[in-house]
């Protein structure tokens, strides 16, 4: 069986195709700058030996359609393809930002999903849009595969009402659906399932705190097997400190910007989600650049890194606390994979609740799912690397297989 899977952005489409008898990944890339007066096409092929094959493609991509002709074209390509034609591919995986109340689990998609798609996008403006341009453009070019929708709230639909709503009238959250949603969900309950497995344990039988900490960064309070809590709230903005975005402020600090600094709500919105974060507090966004500028004496990424591993271990705290017991830590994604030095400011000090970082493991230049504590520690630590697209894969086949059954 073969999977597609795409991420659609406003101006790229991101791909990976699986062949889901042995989870192996036959050929993935980035279209980016669709729409623009120059387009981007990064192929990449993985031949049987293991070995890859990149290809690029430069040209103009007026719309997404034409992107994942494009695709599709380099897919069945004689040199570089690695399948015959596109009817091949059983099925589309697509990656959905916000479901919002109205899924719980990944679903087949149709009319009324769609509409449901279409109902959140004030709460996602700039995702959901064009999630579903990816999902129109890959109906059309594969008419006869099912198209499978799995969103990245759906996760954290178990948080119960007393953490995921907020103190504000009820009747906002009754007809606005203003809540807690949570985001990263694909990317959390991997993580979750794969520390489960490393722990031989059932993933029902044990308490995480999953930390995953990119460009943008959430943490989740997974109580056996279910999200009980996330950092993030009705939109990716809230929680930690990120690349770019703020994390959690002061709710009054918009009307201040605006009384005394006279800012508009967009000027506001742009200070928040693109200037501030790392990239507001020392001028990068870019985590390996922090810690340069901090190693070569810069006080101001210094303080950045105090400030961005603090908020961090105030989660740590507080998710221990909500969970009342804590079987393991999980880092993840690109800085959470890669950077021993945030890994040990976010755990240091907390030798007194168990957890205790063996700095030597930590920070040897190993790859895959590891342990990074000490022996003493009565909480695991680990690194477990997430894969979003192989989740979504997973999802997408799993949906299937309950729909023939159903039939």
């Amino acid at each position: 069986m073969k999977i597609l899977v795409i991420n659609t952005g406003s101006s790229s489409i991101k791909y990976e195709l699986f062949e889901m008898d042995d989870h192996r990944i036959l050929a993935a890339g980035l279209a980016e700058k669709i729409g623009e007066r120059s387009s981007l096409l990064t192929h990449t092929t993985i031949k049987a030996d293991g070995k890859p094959t990149r290809k690029v493609e430069e040209g103009v991509f007026s719309d997404h359609q034409e992107g994942l002709n494009m695709i599709v074209d380099l897919l069945i390509d004689r040199k570089h393809g690695v399948i015959q034609d596109k009817s091949e591919i059983t099925a589309v995986g697509h990656r959905v930002v916000h479901g919002g109340e109205a899924f719980q689990s990944p679903t087949v998609i149709d009319g009324k999903v769609m509409a449901a798609i279409r109902e959140n996008i004030p709460l996602a403006p700039l995702h959901n849009p064009p999630n579903l341009t990816g999902i129109e453009v890959a109906r059309s070019m594969f008419p006869d595969a099912p198209q499978v929708a799995v969103f990245d709230t759906a996760f954290h639909q178990t948080i119960p009402m007393k953490a995921f709503l907020y103190a504000i009238p009820f009747e906002l959250y009754q007809k606005d659906r203003v809540r807690r949603y949570g985001f990263h969900g694909t990317s959390h309950s991997y993580v979750a399932e794969r520390a489960a497995h490393y722990l031989a344990r059932p993933l029902t039988e044990v308490n995480l705190i999953t930390i995953h900490l990119g460009n943008g960064a959430s943490m989740a309070a997974v109580k056996k097997g279910e999200s009980i809590d996330t950092t993030m709230g009705m939109t990716p903005l809230a929680g930690l400190v990120m690349g770019t975005r703020s994390g959690d402020v002061d709710p009054a600090l918009p009307f201040f910007l605006a009384d005394h600094l006279g800012m508009s709500l967009k000027e506001i919105d742009t200070l928040l989600n693109k200037e501030s974060g790392l990239k507001g507090m020392c001028g990068t966004n870019d985590m390996r650049e922090v810690l340069e500028k901090k190693n070569a004496g810069d006080e101001q990424a210094t303080i950045a890194l105090e400030v961005y591993t603090y908020r961090i271990k105030k989660y740590i705290g507080a998710y221990y606390a909500a969970l009342g017991s804590l079987d393991a830590i999980v880092f993840t994604a690109g800085i959470g994979e890669n950077s021993p030095e945030i890994r040990e400011l976010s755990c240091r000090g907390l030798n007194k609740l168990g957890i205790v970082i063996n700095s030597e493991s930590n920070r040897r230049a190993d790859k895959g799912e590891r342990e990074i504590n000490t022996p003493e520690s009565n909480v695991k630590i680990l690194v477990i690397p997430t894969n979003e697209e192989l989740r979504i894969a997973q999802e997408t086949m799993k949906v299937l297989e309950e729909e023939n059954r159903e039939h």
